[in-house]
């Protein structure tokens, strides 16, 4: 399969899938390899070094804490969130780090840990470059990797020959093709897609991995209700989360646009959480993980009635269709805002909802559609430029706004026919056109627009 549901939708760790989540994975694949080749006892010392936007904006999402642990055989789905801070204190202090947890060697972190500020590799916009030497100073293993969007990651012979993956029982590589493909076999996306899936698991297996899924994003809300503080880095930002919770809790006469105060509610849990460094599911990024989870919050707390099935059946289609949106993206533009700015991220987030919640609703494919291409097309030139490099402002509430627009998107697209004059696969490629006309300091690398022109203290 090109790219499954599992993993575009990654249960991760905040604040970043590009920066956190990524740099994660690529450190612990750097130790399995140092593992598997028989060279882990050989290892003396690791440098690494971070280039271009993993290192002008590192700091502020956590990467250099990321590739530590990552080192030590952590992962972004398993490890436990609530004891990052006493890990990384007890690296720092002793001045050791247990490589794949077996191996301690001396590690200082501003000797070994570089972040390049003045270097980009050619590659990619997010590279990270390890090395590793034996006791005589010698390297005995060197590897690159490219953290490019949604925690995945590539090597560097990776992104030079690509690898070629098997293809889809139904394959397709653009939106024009898969509305075909849905014609043709008499399927909806999310039918067409659950068959794809089938390839490699069975139904009740990609159904519970769904469900599972979308527990862990439910989960994720309640426990951002719920906490209070304030979060890290040096912002200063008050958690709005669980104040709103308490104030849309209390009896008061009715308001007809209460539903849109608990969808800010529920994305602005899920980015709190993220920002703090918590549990998150990357939906397609971590910037952009609480524009799915609210729109879907509101549908099954708000939309969903007897009359329309079984919820866990809406859930499931909700996310097969907006994973099929993400891949085209994924396929023809980009979900990195290192390389796009944030119309990668919360404007894909926005298509993706938009079009899951359109299928939700019963929605016809041209109608899902139409609803993604109006989710993406008025986020089209969103920047990316936090201040200070934390994933905080302005992108917790750049999410409510994403998942506001995808609802009055799924909306639009629900009151016509399906029949618009911009393609999905128009707007994709403008879209892709737009990134790669955007300067570099408007994507993620906190060198413009708010993250300079905002006082951060």
């Amino acid at each position: 399969m090109s790219i499954s549901i599992f993993e575009l939708f990654k249960v991760g760790v905040g604040p970043s899938s590009s920066h956190t989540v990524g740099p994660m994975v690529a450190s612990r694949l750097f130790g399995e390899e140092l593992q598997n080749s028989g060279r882990l006892e050989k290892v003396h010392n690791i440098t690494i070094d971070l280039h271009g936007s993993l290192a002008l904006t590192g700091k502020g999402h956590a990467t250099g804490t990321a590739v530590l642990l990552g080192l030590q055989g952590e992962s972004p789905e398993l490890i436990n969130t609530d004891l990052i801070p006493d890990m990384l204190k007890q690296i720092i202090r002793s001045r050791r780090l247990s490589v794949m947890n077996k191996h301690p060697i001396d590690f200082i972190r501003r000797q070994h840990l570089r972040f390049n500020y003045d270097s980009c590799l050619p590659e990619h916009p997010n590279g990270v470059v390890y090395q590793a030497y034996d006791e005589d100073n010698i390297v005995i293993a060197k590897a690159t990797y490219f953290s490019i969007g949604g925690g995945f990651v590539v090597s560097k012979e990776q992104i030079h020959q690509p690898q070629t993956p098997a293809p889809d029982r139904y394959e397709f590589n653009s939106a024009s093709e898969l509305l075909a493909l849905c014609h043709t076999h008499q399927m909806t996306i999310a039918e067409l897609m659950l068959e794809n899936e089938r390839q490699h698991n069975s139904k009740s297996e990609v159904r519970r991995g769904i469900l599972n899924l979308w527990h862990v994003m439910d989960q994720c809300i309640n426990r951002g209700c719920q906490t209070e503080g304030t979060l890290p880095g040096g912002l200063n930002v008050t958690r709005r989360a669980h104040t709103l919770y308490k104030q849309l809790c209390q009896p008061g006469r009715p308001d007809p646009l209460a539903a849109m105060d608990w969808v800010n509610l529920f994305a602005l849990a899920v980015n709190e959480q993220n920002a703090a460094g918590g549990r998150v599911v990357t939906a397609p990024t971590n910037g952009a993980a609480g524009v799915i989870p609210a729109v879907l919050s509101y549908f099954t707390k708000f939309v969903h009635r007897n009359s329309m099935g079984e919820l866990s059946d809406n859930i499931i289609t909700f996310m097969l269709t907006a994973t099929a949106i993400g891949i085209l993206f994924k396929k023809n533009a980009s979900i990195s805002a290192a390389e796009v700015g944030c119309q990668g991220e919360v404007g894909v987030a926005c298509s993706m909802a938009a079009a899951g919640l359109t299928a939700a609703l019963g929605g016809s494919n041209k109608q899902i559609e139409n609803a993604a291409e109006i989710g993406m097309e008025h986020n089209l030139g969103l920047t990316c430029d936090p201040i200070k490099g934390l994933v905080q402002i302005p992108c917790i509430e750049r999410n409510t706004m994403g998942a506001v627009q995808a609802i009055n998107a799924a909306r639009l697209a629900m009151l016509g026919d399906g029949q618009h004059r911009v393609s999905l696969d128009d707007c994709i490629r403008t879209m892709k056109q737009t990134g790669q006309d955007m300067q570099a300091k408007y994507k993620e690398t906190s060198q413009g627009g708010l993250a300079v022109n905002v006082i951060e203290c």
